[in-house]
């Protein structure tokens, strides 16, 4: 039998590594499936992959834990750029995925850790980091293969913040965020947003040209506004302080 961990590096995940070390819990391996915006660029918030790469995995492996990293055969960009092949939007790019019914992170990370997850053997338990205080979600697992040592440990959301964060493997993204996600992600939050427009202008630019190009499925990059709404938005309450 084999133990392993889904890990995104978020504190959640983190937490489940270092609960299972803490209390000798088994532990073969540690997944990470990176999403990429291009073949180039990660989807990764920068501060995130850079944490990931020059601290997380680092520090896993000095832990005696195999790390291994999946991506997808495609990209956000592939899959923005793909043209619908049937009915009456065919021809059309399929542009910006849709809000709960996401296909970047059905064909960027989900695919390719169910591909993964076909080469082990099929008696395998995943660990999965999910907290004692998510109710819902934990009802969601598959008893006896997916298991929850946040869950067994009594661990709260609040509780794996602070593990991580006195194992110095907190990542910076909880500065301005509470969440883990891709900067292109169609549920972030203003404030998720207004870091990237700040911090990253040649990532809001791509976002900008792809917004951009004519032929979409959808102008809308969430349920209500289209980036270049966002990008105004934050334009004019700039061009407002600096008046004030």
């Amino acid at each position: 039998m084999r133990y392993i961990a889904s890990c995104s590096f978020g504190k959640d995940s983190l937490a489940t590594i270092l609960l299972a070390r803490k209390h000798g819990e088994p532990l073969d391996e540690a997944i990470y499936c990176e999403v990429m915006f291009d073949k180039g660029i990660s989807g990764e918030v920068p501060e995130h992959r850079d944490f990931i790469y020059t601290k997380g995995i680092p520090a896993l492996e000095r832990m005696g834990v195999k790390v291994t990293v999946l991506r997808g055969d495609k990209t956000y960009v592939d899959l923005f750029t793909g043209q619908v092949t049937r009915g009456p939007k065919k021809g059309l790019l399929r542009s910006f995925p849709v809000c709960g019914k996401c296909y970047v992170q059905r064909d960027c990370k989900l695919r390719p850790i169910e591909r993964y997850q076909k080469t082990l053997p099929p008696d395998t338990v995943h660990y999965i980091g999910i907290a004692q205080d998510e109710q819902t979600r934990l009802l969601r697992l598959q008893e006896g293969k997916k298991v929850s040592l946040l869950e067994k440990y009594h661990f709260t959301e609040q509780d794996a913040k602070e593990l991580c964060q006195t194992a110095g493997l907190l990542s910076p993204v909880y500065e301005f965020t509470d969440r883990g996600g891709c900067w292109f992600c169609p549920n972030a939050k203003q404030r998720e947003l207004r870091h990237l427009y700040d911090c990253h202008p040649d990532l809001w630019g791509r976002m900008l040209e792809l917004q951009a190009l004519p032929g979409k499925v959808s102008e809308k990059f969430d349920r209500k506004r289209r980036f270049s709404d966002i990008d105004a938005l934050f334009r004019q309450k700039d061009a407002c302080k600096k008046a004030a």
